[in-house]
């Protein structure tokens, strides 16, 4: 895991996101390479279950290259490969975005906003309820509730 860290200041709704630290304010080192499920995850606030099935969501919308893209794609064409279940890259593609889309409706109705930007676009949780005009610290909630949703659909144990 690539580890980027920064020293931030600690204000009331978590660390800053612009600037570092100046004069004796409280400090927090963060690694910005980490994204918002893993901090969580790794501070005991999501159980392996619910990390498990945020990643598998990412890992899907990534496969089915839903970012946006800026340029033309340079990646390289593969004409032959193994462990790929004789899938196409294409055929690959099309089923991730079947299985983001089916996760996406099965968190439901509410739920999928707070879901794309704290696991997909790797929004933190505060900048998520501000974009979503939610109480502070109710995204947590929510989010826990989403990813019981999508870990049920991928069949996560």
């Amino acid at each position: 895991m690539n580890r980027i860290l920064v020293e931030r200041e600690l204000t009331d709704e978590g660390p800053r996101r612009r600037g570092g630290a100046k004069g004796k304010r409280h400090t927090v080192t963060v690694n910005l390479a980490e994204s918002p499920i893993a901090w969580l995850h790794a501070r005991g606030h999501l159980e392996a279950r619910l990390f498990d099935a945020g990643e598998r969501l990412r890992a899907d919308y990534e496969r089915a290259q839903l970012g946006p893209n800026v340029t033309m794609r340079w990646d390289p064409v593969r004409i032959s490969g193994g462990g790929n279940g004789g899938l196409s890259p294409t055929e690959r593609q099309i089923a991730a975005r079947q299985r983001f889309d089916g996760a996406i409706a099965a968190a439901g109705k509410g739920l999928e906003d707070i879901l794309w930007r704290v696991v997909c676009a790797c929004e933190g949780l505060p900048h998520a309820e501000r974009a979503l005009e939610w109480p502070a610290r109710s995204g947590k909630l929510v989010l826990r509730i989403a990813l019981e949703r999508v870990a049920d659909f991928y069949r996560i144990p």
